[in-house]
């Protein structure tokens, strides 16, 4: 496991979390890696690309896991093909072209865990306006004017991933780019999402409404992350 990315994303979240990542050269430069013992279904007729994500993100799973004293196990999806993890673990996993990354915690810990990585590049043509929410615009502009060499739209993309990675398991419900409004602090790294929708937890925690998270921009690379701990 090459630790590339590791420190960087892991300096975005508590000690608590466990965090493995992974820098991979493009496609057919190295033979695929064999998938995990439950897990072949899952990707019987996936392109190879996606094949090569899911393998390795799920290798990262794992190697974060170990970090916490956790056996390897098959991480099956859900329904909207989120990894769905041991009992008494939460987690996520995120992939972008050359990069792929886990984080895990125990649920005693941490009750909700989002992480995106973004190759550092702006949005394609359509996608920023799927993105941007109301009072989203505004703050993109003054972000572009104040840091003109970042591209603050793929940031705002990759922090809503994060807030819904941490947000459908303990909801249960979909989250669109248009339901949460985002704060960005370019000088803290961090940011602020503003949930339209309600926030009522599946189980039983506090109902969400806002979440706070962190971001940085490094080695073309945009990683984002959040937690959600309530005790």
């Amino acid at each position: 496991m090459v630790p590339a990315g590791s420190a960087l994303l892991a300096g975005l979240l508590p000690p608590a979390v466990a965090v493995a990542a992974l820098r991979v050269p493009g496609p057919g430069a190295t033979a695929p890696s064999p998938v995990f013992p439950g897990e072949e279904d899952l990707i019987a007729s996936a392109t190879d690309g996606r094949r090569r994500e899911f393998v390795e993100g799920r290798r990262c799973a794992r190697a974060a896991m170990a970090q916490l004293g956790l056996p390897p196990v098959a991480i099956r999806s859900g329904p909207r093909r989120e990894p769905l993890w041991p009992p008494g673990v939460v987690g996520a996993i995120t992939h972008c072209p050359g990069f792929r990354a886990a984080a895990v915690a125990r649920a005693t810990e941490v009750d909700g865990l989002g992480i995106d990585a973004e190759v550092h590049q702006g949005l394609p043509p359509g996608v920023r306006e799927l993105v941007v929410a109301e009072g989203d615009e505004a703050m993109l502009r003054d972000l572009a004017a104040a840091a003109p060499g970042t591209h603050w739209d793929r940031v705002l993309f990759s922090a809503k991933e994060s807030v819904y990675k941490a947000w459908y398991p303990l909801t249960g419900r979909w989250l669109g780019f248009e339901d949460a409004s985002l704060t960005i602090s370019p000088s803290r790294g961090a940011f602020t999402a503003r949930l339209h929708v309600d926030g009522t937890r599946a189980d039983g925690g506090p109902p969400l409404r806002e979440l706070t998270g962190r971001f940085a921009v490094a080695d073309g690379l945009i990683l984002t992350a959040l937690t959600v701990i309530t005790s």
